[in-house]
């Protein structure tokens, strides 16, 4: 079969999804599904959002490639832009979520050589070399040892100290994802994030958030630490930037825009006019009344679940909740209700539907999920 052409490199379900639109999707059998996780946080606008869909159309019939030799307006615009509503700065354009962590390391380390890390337990960063090192999870890191040294994690959760006394003169960098996503939707408590801005300023280190999943308005905000109010000095963003398509950012305050130099750092693809379009089309339709309608329908969601008798945890449009077989209801609700959510683990179910989630839909999909279980 073709399906066996493909590595074995993921738990795949039975489903050939062939067409979305919205927060629907359709299988090659005609069933329809609700998508509670937007291909895990990236089709942030649904499924072949119409502003999304024109941009790409028309981009790719003036210019597809033309590699980073050159410049091209939509990339150009794509990072003020991004600056702008961040940190201000530059910013580094790359393919994935994997790749932006890739810069901000070789950013960090640059500025001070032979620097170490400090990561959060339970923090995903992603699965390339330098990504993975950051990522303390045992299961994960253990086929690819020996990985690239100098990495510490300390507790996500408890008093800040262990975090503060491993930041020291050494440091090059703390690296946080202000909500940890495929751990189980975390929130990292605003006192921790704080602690490591005081940490880092103390020491010089970098304070890096990794915003691949929860930014680009996921929680009700922009960006999750907009929550804390604690800005870092470097920011990674992927996955929803692009609206469906493959594209991810590294940026840098402007004290630390200039460290990476021509020739430091490159990639192919990163960049490319088709990509850009389509997140510059994302941006447009992330607006304020956009963000409070995702605060709103969040607080929705988590009240559904509540009434449920779940404790859901999280921000905005990123949820999770914990129940005995995680991965046998997710199976359930994929086979037998066409709710399409993730099990995050043994335990944790991650919902992350479209910004553009109504509210019968976000009632739809609790109403399935009940029937699942009860």
């Amino acid at each position: 079969m073709e399906r066996d052409a493909l590595m074995a490199t993921y738990a795949r379900n039975p489903v050939e999804f062939v067409r979305g639109e919205g927060t629907r999707l359709w299988d090659d059998e005609g069933n329809e599904y609700l998508d509670f996780l937007t291909g895990i946080s990236v089709a942030q606008l649904g499924h072949c959002h119409p502003r999304v869909v024109e941009a790409v159309r028309e981009q790719a019939g003036r210019l597809m490639h033309v590699g980073n030799l050159f410049y091209t307006e939509p990339g150009m615009r794509l990072a003020k832009r991004l600056a702008d509503a961040s940190l201000g700065g530059r910013v580094f354009l790359c393919n994935s979520g994997a790749e932006a962590i890739e810069c901000a390391l070789k950013l960090a380390r640059k500025r001070r050589q032979g620097g170490d890390f400090v990561v959060m337990e339970g923090g995903f960063h992603g699965r390339t070399m330098g990504a993975l090192s950051a990522t303390p999870q045992e299961e994960k890191q253990a086929p690819f040892a020996p990985l690239v040294p100098g990495f510490h994690a300390v507790p996500r959760e408890g008093p800040p100290l262990p975090l503060v006394e491993a930041v020291t003169d050494r440091t090059a960098a703390v690296i946080i994802e202000p909500v940890q996503g495929e751990s189980g939707i975390h929130p990292i408590h605003p006192q921790m994030l704080a602690a490591a801005r005081d940490a880092c300023d103390e020491h010089g280190a970098l304070l890096i958030f990794d915003e691949i999943q929860c930014g680009m308005g996921r929680t009700g905000a922009l960006w999750a630490w907009e929550h804390a109010g604690v800005t870092p000095d470097v920011m990674t963003v992927a996955k929803g930037l692009g609206g469906g398509l493959p594209i991810g950012a590294c940026v840098a305050a402007p004290e630390h825009a200039d460290v990476l130099a021509p020739g430091d750092h490159g990639s192919t693809f990163a960049g490319g006019p088709v990509v850009c379009a389509a997140a510059n089309a994302v941006l447009d339709v992330v607006d304020d009344d956009l963000l409070d309608a995702v605060a709103a329908k969040g607080d929705q969601l988590a009240a559904g679940l509540r009434d449920l008798g779940l404790e859901p945890r999280g921000l905005g449009l990123m949820v999770g909740f914990d129940v005995p077989d995680a991965p046998e209801l997710a199976r359930r609700l994929l086979l037998e209700q066409r709710l399409v959510v993730h099990a995050t683990g043994p335990q944790t179910i991650r919902m992350l539907p479209p910004l553009t989630v109504s509210e019968a839909e976000v009632d739809e999909a609790v109403s399935r999920l009940a029937a699942e279980l009860h």
